[in-house]
């Protein structure tokens, strides 16, 4: 082989070689920016507002725009910041500590939507039940039908909840004219309301988690352990019922987390009596536009969602060690 072809091949071959280091990179830069957006995305919507937030309810409130003492500000240089670090203060959470108000939004908060997620579990799981075990053809169709609800404003739907609860609403001619009751039921303005409310608004995001663990089960399991004599109850509680554990998990998560915060429904639905930390943050910020509390009361909030948020992680990481 002549001098000039050996060139040409040592060439080539290092030609190939550089671009195959530069594809390696390529593809090693797309791959941490992948893992990237999501970090920043979560920096920018949440840790930055959050940071925000918690400065505010170190604050104290003043007659100004905004209405709370500026802190950890940096207009005055590194002097002013360390000199309004000390001026920091935790009696916005003193506070809420020791007001009842608080301290009964929270505990009732947390009661109704646990007892909502319960409700929401209940009727859910029938539902994601009886679509995973519906005809191949016809699960996308059922399918469809439960995500039918998101095509139409959520205010809209709680509003239409208020005909239908009212005295006069539908639910209650509806029973009148049947003789099952003789005088209008009173549902609206109620805690039973915000119960429908919730149960109804997010039970879709309980049946699509559902409905996605039942329907990759094997159920050649149910028909093994029918074989072998064991009653049909005693299988869902012992098969079928564990192995949709998962999807349980994260659809009460997925009620239970917004449900807590919720304002719109108990405040339409259940009027000026319930009392829930979702209309007394919206009390304190707009109408007695106390921002360094009610930031307090967010940021207590966020922490009381985080333990469950935790708890399904830790669920999920014992899950995937006893899978491997």
């Amino acid at each position: 082989m002549s001098n000039a072809a050996v060139t040409a091949a040592t060439s080539s071959r290092a030609t190939a070689a550089g671009k195959s280091a530069l594809a390696r990179l390529g593809e090693a830069f797309v791959g941490r920016l992948v893992i990237l957006i999501p970090y920043l995305w979560l920096v920018f919507f949440f840790l930055i507002p959050f940071v925000i937030v918690f400065k505010i309810s170190l604050s104290q409130t003043a007659i100004a725009i905004p209405p709370y003492t500026p802190v950890l500000g940096l207009g005055d240089g590194l002097a002013g910041f360390f000199a309004q670090l000390n001026e920091l203060s935790v009696d916005n959470y003193t506070w809420l500590t020791q007001d009842a108000l608080y301290v009964n939004a929270y505990v009732t908060s947390v009661i109704v939507a646990a007892i909502s997620t319960v409700l929401t579990l209940l009727v859910g799981y029938p539902i994601a039940y009886g679509m995973a075990r519906a005809p191949a053809m016809l699960r996308p169709t059922l399918l469809m039908l439960v995500i039918l609800p998101f095509w139409t404003s959520f205010l809209i739907r709680v509003y239409a909840w208020i005909g239908i609860l009212k005295p006069e609403g539908l639910l209650n001619q509806l029973l009148l004219a049947t003789g099952v009751i003789s005088q209008p039921l009173i549902i609206l303005n109620t805690y039973t309301a915000i119960f429908i409310g919730i149960v109804y608004s997010y039970l879709p995001f309980m049946v699509l988690p559902l409905y996605s663990a039942l329907e990759k089960m094997d159920y050649s399991l149910i028909e093994a352990a029918k074989d072998l004599g064991c009653p049909p109850t005693t299988a869902f509680w012992k098969i079928t019922f564990p192995l949709s554990l998962p999807g349980v998990i994260a659809g009460c998560l997925l009620v239970f987390i917004p449900a807590v915060g919720e304002f719109v429904i108990p405040d339409l639905l259940g009027g000026s009596q319930t009392l829930m930390i979702g209309k007394t943050l919206w009390n304190e910020f707009f109408a007695n536009r106390d921002w360094p509390v009610s930031s307090a009361v967010a940021v207590i909030l966020l922490l009381l969602l985080i333990v469950p948020i935790m708890l399904f992680q830790r669920a999920q990481a014992r899950a995937q060690e006893q899978d491997k």
